[in-house]
């Protein structure tokens, strides 16, 4: 089982290959505001480095917060779109462990149907202007 992990909740953002629990490869760079316009950029790269197609993806772990507001909402929307459109599953976890939870969890068939955030806080919501 091919994995692929995200996390973008910091200005470096990280990106993973798995075969099960074995790690392939990793990709890290300083995405901070350009996360955007480099996150599939640097997707494309690290399959390419493992010779391994969007297609040979069998399942998606993610890290889902708390973090940048923004770069979780961009890992995330990134993350559930290459799983929505590759039918395939996802996982999105929190904490330090995140990552061999969400491979565990993966593997173990407890996956989520989307990957959600975790801000750690309520949101908070302005009131309407009369």
């Amino acid at each position: 089982m091919i994995i692929l992990a995200i996390r973008t909740d910091k200005p470096q953002a990280e990106l993973y290959l798995y075969d099960r629990s074995k790690k392939l490869d990793q990709q890290k760079w300083q995405a901070h505001r350009e996360l955007s316009g480099t996150i599939h950029k640097q997707i494309d790269k690290l399959l390419n480095r493992s010779s391994i197609s969007l297609n040979e993806i069998d399942g998606i772990v993610c890290f889902k917060g708390p973090g940048s507001f923004t770069g979780l909402r961009i890992g995330l929307t990134v993350a559930n779109a290459l799983a929505y459109a590759q039918n395939i599953p996802i996982v999105a976890r929190k904490g330090d462990d995140w990552l061999e939870k969400g491979i565990n969890h993966l593997l173990a068939g407890k996956t989520d149907k989307i990957a959600t955030p975790y801000y750690d806080r309520p949101a908070v919501t302005s009131a309407q202007k009369s």
